[in-house]
C-alpha cells in the first residue's frame, strides 16, 4: 500500500537542503529552474543528478542543449530562489553569467557551481532524472540558502 503523498511531503520537509539553480544554454536557448532535489552520485565518474518534474519547462530545455549546471544559492541570494521557482518564461536580466565548459549559464557569486554534459535521462514518477557528468565547477566561501519546512532558513552556529 502506497503512503500518502502529504505524508512523504511532511517526512521529506523535515530534511534540510541546499537550494540551487539549475541553468542551461545552448541551441535551444537558456532555461532555468529552482531546485533541491540535486545530489552528488559518483566521483568516479563524476556524475551528480537532479530530479525535474514533468511540468517543468526547462526539462525539454536540457534535453536539446545536452548540458546544465547546477548553482548552489548563497544565503542572500533567496530572491533568485523565488525567481526562478515561478512558472512561464525565465527572467535572466540583471544577472551576471559567465560559462566554464558547456554553455550552461553560471550565475557569479553563487557559493559553488557544478557545469555538466547529460550522460543519461531516467524516469523517476513524475520526474525525469537528469544524470550529469561535471566537466567543471569551483566553490567558493560563504553561507549556504537553506530550505526546511517549506521554508527558507540559515545555518545556526
Amino acid at each position: 500500500m502506497a503512503i500518502d503523498s502529504q505524508i512523504q511531503r511532511k517526512v521529506m520537509g523535515r530534511f534540510a537542503t541546499g537550494v540551487t539553480v539549475v541553468t542551461t544554454g545552448g541551441p535551444m536557448g537558456m532555461h532555468a529552474l529552482t531546485a533541491n532535489a540535486v545530489t552528488s552520485l559518483s566521483l568516479d565518474p563524476p556524475l551528480l543528478l537532479v530530479a525535474v518534474g514533468h511540468k517543468a519547462q526547462t526539462r525539454e530545455f536540457i534535453k536539446a542543449n545536452r548540458c546544465f549546471a547546477v548553482n548552489v544559492l548563497r544565503l542572500d541570494q533567496r530572491e533568485l530562489s523565488e525567481r526562478f521557482a515561478r512558472p512561464g518564461p525565465k527572467d535572466f536580466l540583471g544577472l551576471d553569467l559567465t560559462t566554464d565548459v558547456t554553455d550552461a549559464p553560471i550565475i557569479a557569486d553563487c557559493l559553488a557551481y557544478a557545469d555538466c554534459r547529460l550522460y543519461d535521462v531516467l524516469p523517476g514518477g513524475d520526474h525525469e532524472i537528469f544524470l550529469g557528468e561535471v566537466v567543471g565547477g569551483a566553490a567558493f566561501d560563504g553561507d549556504p540558502l537553506l530550505y526546511f519546512c517549506g521554508g527558507y532558513r540559515r545555518l545556526a552556529d
